[in-house]
């Protein structure tokens, strides 16, 4: 199920490959936090959904299901393992989260990659992930977090 829900993900880098707009080079400090310090994918994912609607939905469309300008991101047809032969940017497979994380800083937006914050790319992350059913409540979304969950 959860390789189903992810798929739809595709990329948050697809979705994300699509973190499709622009910011700055900068990681901001995390608003929410949990007893032990750290923002909460819960935390995460509702300023994901406001940085997804801002910066990745204008190519993903507003709900993550794709568009003829990029992937889905969210849904059945999301983060699929291998790239779609159609696909410009991406090239590597989608083992696990760090591996979508990982393509979508170094590639999204297709303009501009990289330029947003470093932790707007987690909260987008996992915006993405909860959207495609993945729990992320009492967990900060980051590369260690992400390596564990796997999409394949």
């Amino acid at each position: 199920m959860i390789r189903k829900l992810l798929r739809a993900w595709a990329l948050v880098a697809c979705a994300v490959t699509s973190f499709a707009c622009g910011g700055s080079n900068q990681q901001s400090a995390a608003s929410a936090t949990t007893s032990a310090g750290t923002a909460d994918g819960e935390a995460q994912a509702e300023r994901g959904a406001k940085l997804y609607a801002d910066n990745c939905a204008g190519c993903h469309g507003s709900a993550g299901q794709g568009s003829k300008k990029a992937p889905p991101v969210v849904g059945t047809n999301a983060l699929p393992l291998d790239p779609r032969p159609e696909q410009k940017y991406r090239k590597a497979a989608f083992h696990t989260a760090l591996d979508v994380a990982q393509f979508v800083v170094k590639s999204m937006p297709p303009e501009k990659p990289g330029s947003l914050p470093e932790s707007d790319y987690w909260d987008i992350l996992a915006f993405d992930l909860k959207a495609n059913g993945v729990p992320v409540a009492g967990k900060h979304i980051d590369a260690q977090t992400a390596a564990d969950i796997k999409l394949h």
